[in-house]
């Protein structure tokens, strides 16, 4: 979709952006934000999905959402969507960071899915996929690529165009995975958590550091969470993503802008293989609510 003109658009309407738009959590956020009367640009790296998204929105009465491509890890594919926003609608009041990567791929063996969980509570579910992850060196670069940098991405190339609205929020889906107390090392943990010391330089080089020691086998001595339990790389690129939340957070504690992570629960997605407590349309009101709540915001 090609960038059109703004001349004809209700400047009093909301406009957003959510990642990771075509299935799931991130699906229900827009069909929630279109319902609120916010204009909604779906983004999803596969266009085919995106664009089949959108429709699907649109024959629930929801013409107001749009697709537009967005790799999220690629830098050049943010610079895109920002100049259509900016072509298009003028400004941009929402982002909602939901695009994803669980870092670990399942391996079951023989065994049945469905019959494994049938008896087992949420909680018993999810220790139990978590006996069953595969971890490797690629999977970990992904997911910090995607998480972390590809968080950053987007909001650094639309953050102009959100400072230019009088209530710009940046709603960031994450997990209670990232609390650093599945870190091991007290001295990691302090650093991640003193935001008036971190910068994004410094936690550009903890990213990097994260996928070295990873790859050498030194998650534990350096104080990350260990190897010997499940989503390594998630936990650690979801505490990067906090911590660069505070970091925004702090920076523009002088504007309008609200910069807020959000944990959604465990849901019932294509993450979690269909397991989970919540259903998407619980999972995704916490993000929405964030945005419609003038009382939440992360600038402490």
């Amino acid at each position: 979709m090609g960038p059109g003109s703004n001349n004809s658009f209700p400047v009093e309407k909301r406009v957003a952006v959510v990642t990771g738009g075509n299935r799931g959590i991130g699906l229900e956020i827009c069909k929630q934000l279109a319902a609120n009367g916010v204009a909604v640009v779906l983004t999803a790296r596969d266009e085919e999905k995106g664009a089949g998204a959108a429709a699907a929105l649109h024959r629930l009465g929801l013409p107001e959402v749009l697709f537009h491509q967005l790799d999220v890890a690629e830098p050049s594919s943010a610079a895109c969507l920002a100049d259509f926003i900016r072509h298009k609608f003028g400004k941009l009041d929402i982002l909602v960071n939901n695009a994803g990567n669980l870092g670990a791929t399942f391996d079951f063996g023989n065994l049945d899915l469905d019959k494994e969980i049938e008896d087992k509570s949420a909680h018993e579910t999810l220790e139990w996929l978590m006996q069953h992850t595969v971890e490797t060196t690629e999977n970990a670069e992904e997911c910090l690529r995607i998480n972390y940098h590809g968080t950053k991405n987007v909001i650094q190339a639309l953050l102009h165009l959100l400072q230019s609205s009088p209530d710009g929020r940046i709603v960031t889906v994450s997990s209670v995975f990232g609390q650093l107390s599945f870190f091991s090392g007290e001295q990691l943990k302090e650093e991640l958590n003193d935001a008036d010391k971190l910068s994004e330089e410094r936690l550009d080089e903890l990213a990097e550091l994260f996928v070295r020691d990873f790859k050498d086998g030194e998650l534990e001595s350096r104080g990350w969470p260990t190897r010997r339990d499940a989503f390594v790389a998630y936990k650690a690129s979801k505490a990067l993503q906090h911590a660069y939340t505070r970091v925004l957070a702090r920076k523009h504690a002088s504007s309008p802008l609200r910069v807020n992570c959000v944990h959604p629960g465990y849901v019932k997605t294509d993450l979690t293989l269909g397991t989970g407590e919540l259903t998407v349309e619980e999972g995704a009101a916490g993000p929405v609510a964030v945005d419609r709540n003038p009382s939440c915001n992360e600038k402490l």
